[in-house]
């Protein structure tokens, strides 16, 4: 765990906004970068990714992403590891994207597949057409010759089919890690280790809070890149440093003590997704952000779900604001 340089416990970091608007609270995230900047989870292994999909990097403009990135190297950037998000709907305007952030300093790119038509998202086969995804990542490291951490999601397919890694790899020597987002984790884990193996070493980063366990007790764990962190450092850090010493009775105890079920919850297992908009509220109600709402069209959670998400958060032991403080924003709760 954590063996190479760019090996990290990576927070895919949630954006705040200010209250009652779609406009980003830059005092709240400098404090919140504060928070991550805490000794503990810098000593852990600590890093950030800002603009991931959990920030809303569908939906922020060039301009919020360089200024994002500038407050993060200020606060943390001698600290830890910083890597941004990199996505616009053009390949023109993402490789502008990537320029400007690399000017500002950044360390590393978060880089999604393209966005945008049905053509190159829900209906592309990454294994048949690889360079609709690799063919931006060239245009990108041509101006921005940075490491890069893939969030591969795979169009038609839930995750980047097996075969199609190695052409990916091989295209595009700057990847240093791989967000672990598939179905298929032993398929993935021995695609990307019997790389390393014999060409370079690629990180497997878990993503999903809910398959942590099953990573780590078959050694395919590198570091993280998750947005499950975002409400929960203090459970995950406990977490993972049973793991570490080797006490698997700790880590599942911890794990069958709320862990699981809130985690499990927030990615919503019963096909009702509601991941990123749950990041976003667990972390409002764990009183780390000052609003739980994400850019229309992404959706708000009913509140239902926020009251089930405010008791998980409690039976996993974890602090969240009053129920004055939450029908601010939720009246009828």
């Amino acid at each position: 765990m954590l063996e190479h340089k760019y090996d990290k416990l990576y927070v895919a970091l949630v954006t705040p906004f200010k209250p009652g608007t779609e406009d980003i609270d830059y005092d709240a995230w400098r404090k919140l970068l504060q928070y991550w900047g805490q000794d503990k989870f810098v000593n852990a292994g600590g890093g950030i990714i800002v603009n991931p999909e959990a920030g809303e990097c569908f939906y922020t403009t060039i301009e919020e992403k360089v200024r994002l990135t500038e407050i993060a190297l200020e606060e943390v950037g001698d600290k830890m590891m910083i890597f941004s998000g990199v996505m616009q709907p053009t390949t023109k305007a993402s490789v502008a994207e990537a320029k400007a952030l690399k000017n500002v300093g950044v360390h590393g790119l978060f880089t999604p597949p393209p966005m945008g038509a049905m053509d190159i998202t829900s209906s592309w086969d990454p294994a048949m057409y690889p360079e609709v995804w690799t063919d931006q990542l060239k245009m990108i490291c041509d101006v921005a010759d940075l490491p890069i951490i893939t969030h591969p999601t795979g169009g038609k397919y839930y995750g980047i089919p097996v075969p199609a890694i190695p052409k990916i790899l091989d295209e595009v020597p700057n990847i240093i890690g791989w967000k672990m987002l598939t179905s298929d984790l032993r398929g993935t884990a021995r695609a990307l280790r019997d790389y390393s193996a014999t060409k370079r070493h690629v990180g497997l980063f878990m993503a999903g809070a809910h398959k942590f366990h099953e990573a780590l007790a078959y050694g395919y764990f590198d570091g993280t890149v998750s947005g499950f962190w975002n409400y929960s450092m203090e459970q995950m850090l406990d977490y993972l440093d049973a793991w570490k010493k080797d006490d698997v009775v700790k880590a599942r105890e911890i794990l069958y003590d709320g862990f699981l079920e809130l985690h499990d919850y927030v990615i919503g297992t019963g096909g009702e997704m509601r991941l990123h908009s749950a990041y976003k509220v667990a972390t409002w109600l764990r009183g780390l952000i000052p609003a739980p709402f994400m850019r229309a069209p992404q959706r708000k959670l009913r509140t239902e779900e926020v009251r089930k998400l405010r008791d998980l958060l409690n039976a996993a032991h974890l602090d969240v604001i009053s129920e004055a403080e939450i029908r601010k924003a939720y009246p009828d709760f």
